[in-house]
């Protein structure tokens, strides 16, 4: 091989070089952004968790709690304000046979 032949095969090969520390640094700005965008994605997540903590004072037959006010309130509507459930309504079997027990019996 020629002094010039080698010449072109070392500037190929550092081009080629070049290039792939380019295409590495642009990977990892790339993955870096993703990083810090999915911190940030976290992070407001994070911000936003409501937590139930600590002592409820619940009533032992109507199962009302007492807010910080003294008021009772309905332990849906309490667990709605105080976090971020909803609930939806629907009736077990043992209550649902107790409360229509006539009327299943009826359209069996």
């Amino acid at each position: 091989m020629t002094k010039g032949e080698l010449v072109v095969q070392l500037r190929s090969e550092i081009a080629e070089r070049q290039q792939i520390e380019e295409d590495l640094r642009k990977a990892r700005d790339f993955l870096e952004e993703r990083v810090r965008e999915r911190t940030a994605e976290l992070q407001h997540a994070l911000d936003n968790v409501k937590v139930l903590r600590g002592m409820l004072p619940i009533c032992s037959s109507c199962k009302k709690i007492r807010d910080d006010q003294g008021y009772w309130t309905q332990l849906e509507t309490y667990i709605h304000l105080h976090s971020d459930a909803d609930f939806t309504h629907g009736l077990c079997p043992g209550c649902a046979e107790k409360l229509f027990e006539g009327y299943i019996e009826q359209f069996s």
